[in-house]
Order: C-alpha cells, then structure tokens, then sequence
C-alpha cells in the first residue's frame, strides 16, 4: 500500500487537491498488487476541510494520519498555540480561520469523521486511557514507531498501554528521516526493551498480521495460514532455540 501524504493548512480548494492527487496516482503504472491511498499528514498540517475531502475520496481504503506524537501537536488542537501555529504562521501557511477545537487528538479525528475502523494512527506517543479505548472501540489500529520517537525527541511511546487497552498495535518504522535504518526486527527489539513484559508472541503478531490487517490484507497476509499467500521470510535460529517461545523470544531480540 503506498499512501500518498496530501498537506494543506489553508488549502483553498480541498476537493481540488484531493482530485490533482488521485490524478497522479492514476498516472502510475499499474501493478496488481500495488493499491494506493490518499492520507492527511496530521492535525497540525491539515485543514478540517482537507480532512474531510480525504476521508470522502478514501473509497473504504485505510486512512494513515500521523496523531498523538508530539506534546506541542496536543497543545496545538487544545489552545491553537505553540511551535506548530508559529511554524505555520513563518511558512506563511497559517489559517486565520482555523478555531482550536479545544479537544484531544482522537477526539478530534471523530468530528472530523475519520475515526472509523480504517484509522491508522501513526505513533500515538501522547494517547491517555480513554482515547485508546476510543481507537480500540471502532477498531482503528495504533502504529508504534518507537525508533523514530526518540530520535525526534517526541517522547517514549506507552506500549504497555497500548497493548493493555485492547487496540490493534501493529509496527512501523516510520522513515529514513527519523531511524538509521528500515528494518523491522530493530523495531521489535526497541519495542522489547521498552516493555519487556509483552510476550515476544504478541510482538511478532504486531510485525505481522496486525499490519496486514490494518492494511486490508488480513485474508491474504501476515500468518501461514490455509488459503494464504505463500510470502515468507526465512530466518536461521540458534540451535538452542528447543521450543516454539524460544524461536519467538530469540527474533524480537533483534536480526540484522
């Protein structure tokens, strides 16, 4: 899946900017494995207008949206205040239009009507209690990207949290801005020094099906299942590794 991020503060023609988008993607050449989805960056880089044009061209594709990362986005929805109104306004992207809408992120992404259970909320370091009981109640996914948060100093993600609230966690690595590198084990291992006590199980699970679910290819992705495509990775394991949590413990342990 190949999200195409549309930014737009004070965009003064939304639908436009959705329609020159999917244009764009059309233009592509055509790979039957290959679906693309148009995807707002953030509330911070986003207009309510935007958001709304996005999610009406979605066409029931996910809906990747990077929320909760930062405590100055947090402030930013809650008073319109802070680094983000005053990069927007030295950008010359700033909206005088724009009302904070005085509320949490999740809360936020509901009246905008994107919390649906296509929702991918990218990092989700700043999400309290309540709002991951929202994303787990409509089925959004939560993706971790613990890497990228401490090199941009957003702050250390809540993954016991996550795990606890019931919401789908899948991992992500975000991009070659932010981590020396995109390999998904290094993800797993960072997942497992921060929360040691998540069985090594549910991490794989999070490397794996639950991305392919969150993405819409659940039935055919992400497990050895009957039916499935036949997409595997083969990794050598120390003889030592007797039993199945051997195997699983030695692969969230980090694999170059």
């Amino acid at each position: 899946t190949m999200f195409f991020e549309l930014l737009g503060f004070r965009a003064a023609d939304p639908a436009g900017l959705v329609a020159t988008a999917r244009d764009r993607l059309a233009a592509l050449p055509s790979a039957n494995r290959l679906q693309w989805a148009i995807a707002p960056h953030a509330p911070y880089s986003v207009s309510p207008n935007l958001f709304r044009a996005i999610a009406a061209a979605a066409a029931g594709r996910p809906l990747s949206v990077h929320l909760g990362e930062s405590p100055e986005e947090i402030r930013f929805l809650r008073d319109g205040r802070g680094p983000w109104r005053d990069l927007l306004e030295r950008i010359g992207a700033w909206s005088p239009e724009w009302v904070a809408p005085e509320c949490g992120c999740v809360e936020y992404m509901q009246r905008l009507g994107v919390l649906t259970d296509r929702l991918i909320a990218v990092h989700g370091v700043q999400f309290n209690d309540d709002e991951l009981q929202q994303l787990a109640s409509c089925g959004a996914t939560v993706v971790t990207c613990p890497r990228s948060n401490r090199w941009t100093g957003a702050g250390v993600p809540p993954i016991g949290r996550f795990y606890r609230s019931g919401v789908r966690v899948a991992l992500g690595t975000d991009s070659l801005a932010s981590v020396e590198d995109l390999n998904l084990f290094s993800e797993m291992l960072a997942v497992r020094r921060l929360c040691p006590d998540i069985p090594a199980g549910h991490i794989l699970k999070s490397a794996t099906l639950e991305g392919a679910v969150a993405l819409g290819f659940g039935r055919e992705l992400g497990s050895i299942s009957p039916g499935k495509r036949a997409e595997l990775l083969a990794v050598r394991v120390p003889e030592k590794a007797a039993t199945p949590e051997d195997v699983e413990e030695y692969l969230v342990e980090g694999i170059a």
